[in-house]
């Protein structure tokens, strides 16, 4: 199949950029409760970390390799980074006016204070400074920076102050500067008594605090100026896949330089001098670009623990208890419930702990021989993971599929690998090159002298805490072939040998690609011949040029195409002649979607896949990916009502992309507003 043109496409990392401003408007919407617009706020800072440490690094990587390479839309390394950069500074300003014009004043009037130093009375400033000498003196390890004192190696997004100083200490240097760094174990944020504050929730940052009394770690100096900063680093890994032996062991060893890699982004505090500011740069090898000017906190993210310290109910989303399906309610053995007929859980809004009863009885049932389970995200306190520690001291047969190269989780999943190791599971790292991101658990079971499978698929991971904040759905099912599929693909992963044709699943590597092209020619096909076509996805991200390019043709034939892209999405809708039948959008609320749901109308016999994997290179062809189908014409009918069509007429939180991959806020009247989390979310309290 023909490539798509550059200029069909969208850039992926203006893509992503267009997402953290579509979540900042969470922010900046007045129906979001006050202390979630807070949240939203930390949400983009975590998620533009995130992005410098692996997009902004990896095109940095390709500037210095002086790379010729072009994106997909025809952009090279430097014209990226050039976009990114106007792009993040606008996104990041935008970031602090609301922090400061908005969402801080807003608060105060709902009694919830940050105390600027400009405003301590008496009290809080005696108070503050008797913290400081209690707290704060004993920790902090002021560097002054002379011939014998360089400058220091400073952690990746720890925070860090820059001090210009004047006059002798008592050795007679006169460096002029000093760098003071903040232990990771502070607070950023500390609460106030209530008498001191003069209300209930009086904050103090604690870099206004240590700039009040940097002086006392200088003792007969004159502190000049004192200036919060942070630099982000490359936080990509390297590991060797033909030279490395031991993944767990050659990761273990590169998980300590991921504080220290290559400076990517140097963010300092608005006041910070010009002089000094071009210092850091210097000191972190980066260029003007690099350097992020901010009006308050440097870290934002550290603010994310305030709503939860705010007891104001009122300030936050209504508390809400997923929902049980009633035919688990009341019966005690979930394999005898399962036996009965596919089980469908549409996360968060029904309970995940189906799931965790799932495992956590195959761990105590006698007959019960054998489990196996894939872990990407897990948590470093998991359930799912002590019960599996559990039925392997038990003697049960455990297999556990654990993803080291789960980015950021690296260092959890190590340490649940050597524990389930320790009590004799079967670890297995997956297949090097290929990360193992379907969402699998088999349960052998032995039922009137044979065994009998039983199988969780999902599209989310098996983590109980992002199971209550993302939108996911889960199968457990005992259908045989099905399970038969479970076990074969389980069998590639740990084993060696050719590929197997599944009869149900579709899988990345190696089908997963060519069935979902496969199925949008079969709706071009039916467009072509005059029948009804159509086709309904919902994923994070969309970026593989095959498919986009068979969408492409698909939309030129007639066939109506929805797509629901939360994130980046490098199609072009709306272009005439090319994909005027193709919509886009994405949904932005207080869930996360995360759910991937496949739709093709297949000439009345709906098909409907539920999948691991977004339409990215990456799921298709690096990694080990299912796509699900839904048989149960019930479920596949719950499917469709609840995962597709409320978002297609949601018109409180959904944005409509435009051809030049820009968005725009759909708005309803109040009388017609239909958001699609909030239906689901009455929905399942019935």
């Amino acid at each position: 199949m023909t490539q798509p043109s550059p200029d069909t496409l969208i850039n992926r990392e203006l893509g992503i950029l267009e997402f953290q401003r579509r979540v900042l408007a969470q922010a900046d919407d007045l129906s979001v409760p006050l202390l979630e617009r807070l949240k939203f706020l930390c949400i983009v800072s975590s998620n533009l970390d995130e992005f410098f440490e692996v997009r902004v690094a990896g095109l940095k990587e390709q500037i210095r390799a002086n790379s010729t390479g072009r994106s997909p839309d025809g952009m090279t390394p430097r014209q990226q980074f050039r976009a990114v950069s106007d792009m993040a500074h606008a996104l990041v300003a935008r970031q602090y006016e609301l922090l400061n014009d908005d969402i801080i004043p807003e608060l105060a009037e709902q009694g919830v204070h940050f105390f600027r130093r400009t405003q301590w009375n008496e009290t809080q400033a005696a108070w503050i400074r008797d913290y400081f000498f209690r707290e704060l003196m004993p920790v902090l390890t002021p560097v002054g920076l002379d011939p014998s004192h360089p400058f220091p190696r400073v952690l990746n997004k720890s925070l860090n102050f820059a001090v210009e100083l004047s006059g002798r200490d008592a050795f007679g240097r006169n460096s002029g500067a000093a760098v003071v760094q903040a232990p990771r174990a502070l607070p950023r944020v500390i609460r106030m008594p209530e008498e001191i504050a003069g209300c209930e929730y009086g904050f103090v940052f604690l870099s206004s605090i240590l700039h009040a009394h940097v002086g006392e770690l200088f003792a007969g100096m004159t502190v000049e100026g004192c200036y919060q900063f942070r630099v982000t680093r490359n936080s990509d890994l390297f590991v060797d896949d033909e030279e490395t032996k031991n993944l767990r062991q050659a990761l273990q060893g590169e998980l300590p330089q991921r504080h220290f890699g290559a400076a990517v982004r140097l963010e300092v505090a608005d006041n910070c001098s010009s002089s000094m500011a071009a210092f850091l740069l210097e000191q972190f090898e980066l260029e003007a670009d690099d350097l992020y000017q901010e009006h308050g906190p440097v870290n934002l993210v550290r603010l994310m623990q305030v709503p939860d310290w705010v007891d104001r109910p009122e300030l936050k989303f209504a508390p809400f208890v997923p929902a049980l399906p009633a035919r688990l309610a009341k019966q005690d053995d979930i394999f005898a419930h399962i036996r009965k007929g596919d089980v469908l859980l549409h996360h968060p809004y029904e309970s995940f702990q189906p799931v965790i009863d799932f495992i956590e009885q195959a761990a105590t049932d006698p007959h019960v021989v054998a489990m196996r389970q894939t872990v990407y995200r897990t948590g470093t306190d998991s359930k799912l993971m002590q019960a599996l520690i559990l039925a392997a001291q038990s003697g049960k047969e455990v297999t556990v599929v654990v993803e080291l190269m789960a980015r950021f989780d690296e260092e959890a999943n190590i340490n649940w690998a050597a524990r389930l190791e320790e009590v004799g599971a079967h670890v297995v790292y997956g297949v090097v090159g290929h990360k193992t991101h379907a969402k699998l658990a088999l349960v052998i079971r032995r039922e009137e002298g044979e065994l009998k499978r039983y199988a969780h698929l999902g599209t989310g991971n098996y983590h109980a805490r992002t199971a209550r904040l993302y939108t996911d759905f889960g199968l457990l099912t005992a259908d045989e072939t099905m399970t038969a599929d479970v076990a074969s693909l389980f069998t590639q992963i740990t084993g060696l040998g050719k590929a197997g044709k599944l009869k149900q699943l579709w899988q990345a590597p190696f089908t997963l690609h060519s069935e979902v092209i496969a199925a949008i020619n079969r709706e071009t096909e039916l467009a072509a011949a005059g029948k009804p076509a159509a086709i309904i996805a919902k994923m994070n991200a969309l970026l593989e040029p095959q498919v986009i390019a068979a969408l492409y043709a698909a939309s030129q034939a007639g066939v109506k195409i929805d797509l629901i892209v939360r994130g980046v999405c490098a199609l072009r809708p709306g272009i005439a002649g090319l994909s005027e039948n193709i919509r886009v959008r994405s949904v932005v609320g207080r869930f996360l979607e995360h759910s991937r749901i496949f739709y093709f109308r297949n000439g009345g016999d709906e098909r409907v896949y539920l999948s691991s994997a977004d339409w990215m290179d990456r799921n298709f062809f690096r990694r080990i990916e299912t796509g699900f189908p839904i048989l149960n014409p019930k479920l596949k009918k719950r499917i469709i009502n609840e995962g597709l069509k409320p978002y297609l007429r949601d018109n409180v939180q959904a944005w409509d992309m435009q051809p030049d991959g820009s968005y725009r806020r759909r708005k309803a009247r109040r009388a017609k507003r239909y958001s699609a989390q909030d239906v689901l979310l009455e929905l399942f309290s019935r």
